[in-house]
């Protein structure tokens, strides 16, 4: 925990503000309202706790600080997905979306039956994948576990969502597991039955596979779904289009998930995006159901989402189709992931804020694989 002058209301767990409150005197139920306020009802200004009294406002006030990310632009897409771009306290910025379960109208995401929100998870991203513009930026830093939290309060709020069902995907920018006790307190101050009460099971965390975490993660008592993105069926492409794969090959990375605790019906979600020319290919497919044989999986198929900056092309509908085909015809679940948001930059691998770094991981690897005659 913080001292006081350094605890962010908003990333305290609640043994965390209790301890806080008892070193100004006051019982340990404060601390369950403020939670309440905060992380179910969304208020950001401790002096609108209205069951608080006047003199512990105050002292909040002056003695801790609640930071809530600013919104500084909203776009909308023609299906109703909604990308914020949102500027934390110390002006980084970072990209976070929320996508209506079925696409709806421009201005009526209250009417969805259900939105997932996509959440950052740093500013930037280590990773480097070819194929992604958020690797091109290179990090920056780790989000905290307020500022993580903090993209679910911004959106419920803007969107006028928090008091119904949605589901979260830590699939925006960054890798969640090298950012891993930020965002695991994140998932514990969400999961909270006194705030959200966001169950496990309506969580996603999806991650390249940084080993030594992803096994760390199997042994968490608060267990989100795991997805792993795969995106390659050799270990002399992945290292191309993954560079982590170069210190956690694909070997051991489904060792790992073979080692993985799933409950009798869970099984682990394996993200592929579809290069044309360079994955796509009936091997390919084939490769991949044998390396999936033994795995509790399910395997969903992201045909690249093309962009700028991105030196690989979308493969055909027909390509895409083959593909799926040959995994379900033997016996791999495999779906299809619908591009939403695509209209404003906001599908999977499009979230990228302005940065001063110039590094262009995704050039570089796409060379490389010229040069291997892989592409």
């Amino acid at each position: 925990m913080g001292t006081p002058a350094d605890l962010d209301l908003s990333g305290a767990e609640l043994h965390e503000l209790e301890a806080a409150l008892r070193d100004l005197g006051s019982p340990a139920f404060h601390a369950r309202q403020i939670f309440q306020w905060i992380h179910k009802r969304g208020v950001t200004d401790v002096r609108l706790m209205t069951d608080l009294s006047r003199e512990l406002r105050e002292a909040l006030a002056t003695r801790f600080v609640l930071t809530t990310p600013d919104v500084v632009k909203t776009e909308r897409s023609s299906d109703g997905t909604t990308k914020f771009l949102l500027r934390l306290s110390d002006g980084k910025q970072i990209e976070a979306v929320c996508i209506p379960e079925h696409p709806v109208g421009p201005t009526d995401v209250r009417d969805a039956d259900r939105v997932t929100f996509c959440l950052s998870t740093q500013v930037g991203c280590a990773m480097g994948c070819a194929f992604c513009l958020t690797g091109k930026m290179g990090i920056d830093r780790n989000l905290t576990a307020a500022e993580i939290v903090g993209q679910v309060r911004v959106l419920g709020r803007e969107l006028g969502v928090l008091d119904q069902r949605f589901t979260i995907v830590l699939m925006g920018m960054g890798e969640p597991l090298h950012n891993y006790d930020e965002t695991m307190k994140a998932l514990r101050i969400l999961a909270d039955e006194r705030g959200l009460g966001m169950s496990p099971r309506r969580v996603t965390l999806s991650t390249v596979g940084v080993l030594p975490a992803l096994e760390r993660l199997a042994t968490e008592p608060l267990m989100p779904n795991l997805a792993i993105s795969l995106h390659s069926t050799t270990e002399e492409q992945r290292d191309l289009l993954v560079p982590i794969n170069r210190k956690y090959g694909l070997k051991e990375l489904l060792d790992a998930c073979r080692r993985f605790p799933l409950k009798r019906r869970e099984r682990i979600t394996f993200e592929y995006v579809m290069l044309k020319n360079v994955n796509d290919t009936p091997d390919d497919a084939r490769r991949l159901v044998r390396l999936l044989s033994d795995i509790k999986a399910k395997v969903n198929l992201l045909p690249l989402n093309e962009a700028a900056g991105i030196p690989f092309e979308r493969p055909s509908d027909a390509a895409v189709d083959r593909f799926a085909r040959i995994l379900a015809e033997r016996g791999l679940t495999v779906s299809v992931r619908k591009s939403r948001g695509r209209d404003i930059r906001a599908a999977c691998g499009q979230l990228i804020t302005e940065t001063p770094r110039t590094a262009t991981p995704g050039r570089r690897l796409a060379l490389a694989m010229d040069a291997a005659g892989r592409s």
